[in-house]
């Protein structure tokens, strides 16, 4: 893809994973044959991964042949999703791509507090709670400390895709949930916080009602929040948003050690 083409006009990719293969992954591994069928859309490689050996969505693909696939028919994994995004986010490119499920947890950053975990083994490495609300019209925090938010306060069609004119309100949508958490962050900071970051892994609608998050960001922000935590501690706010709708939590890293161990974690580093 160019340099400066936005997501949403991407219609090229490596590989997209679908978290899945429910309800919600049978309908966007639908969608996503018919978005290649009209040329909307073409990737190397589609991969669903859901524990279940016989998903739905692995039998909505079976439902026609390899040759009517316009792209590369689906593969799928079975597997937990934690334990395959550990091995695979380590190895993406510009062009892979993520479908989110609605009701899947905080996948991207439970990801990056597990490498950062096996990479310091000595330090604390936690969620820890927001130093405030973040003042979306509506928000609730989770009990493991994840902050929910929405710039709604109606409900809204789980498939929506978040047009610039608001299907509810019939209304410009001015808002955008990055640009908010990273106005929050700025906050803190401006009363003396330290907070790295945001990291929003932001999905967006890419074709037929299908949304995704970029690959390559997740695994750039657990490198960057590596390489601050070398030096001390890190409080980093990580988030998987939506233009309306997201998932933010703060990643505590504790501090460095001294000496021998201070030597041994910058050669983790190093590796």
């Amino acid at each position: 893809m160019a340099a400066g083409v936005s997501p949403e006009a991407r219609t090229d990719y490596g590989e997209i994973v679908v978290v899945g293969g429910g309800c919600y992954g049978s309908y966007y591994v639908r969608q996503l044959g018919r978005a290649a069928a009209a040329g909307a859309i073409t990737w190397e490689r589609l991969t669903v991964v859901d524990r279940n050996t016989d998903c739905p969505a692995k039998r909505t693909a079976s439902a026609e042949s390899a040759e009517e696939w316009a792209a590369p028919a689906p593969q799928f994994i079975a597997q937990e999703w934690g334990e395959f995004f550990d091995n695979w986010l380590g190895t993406v490119t510009a062009g892979d791509a993520i479908v989110p499920s609605p009701l899947m947890p905080h996948l991207f950053f439970e990801y990056i507090a597990r490498t950062t975990q096996r990479r310091w083994p000595g330090r604390a490495v936690s969620r820890a709670p927001l130093p405030g609300a973040i003042g979306t019209p509506w928000e609730q925090a989770a009990p493991d400390g994840t902050a929910y938010v929405s710039h709604a306060t109606w409900t809204c069609p789980v498939n929506c895709i978040e047009p610039r004119i608001c299907p509810h309100t019939r209304g410009l949508r001015d808002w955008t949930m990055p640009a908010t958490l990273a106005a929050w962050a700025d906050s803190r900071r401006a009363v003396g916080e330290t907070v790295l970051g945001p990291f929003t892994f932001h999905c967006t609608h890419r074709a037929y009602g299908v949304g995704m998050v970029d690959a390559a960001p997740i695994h750039d922000a657990e490198q960057a929040i590596a390489s601050a935590a070398r030096e001390g501690e890190v409080r980093a706010l990580v988030a998987t948003a939506s233009h309306c709708h997201g998932a933010a939590a703060m990643l505590a890293v504790g501090p460095v050690g001294s000496g021998r161990e201070r030597e041994r974690e910058r050669g983790t580093m190093r590796t």
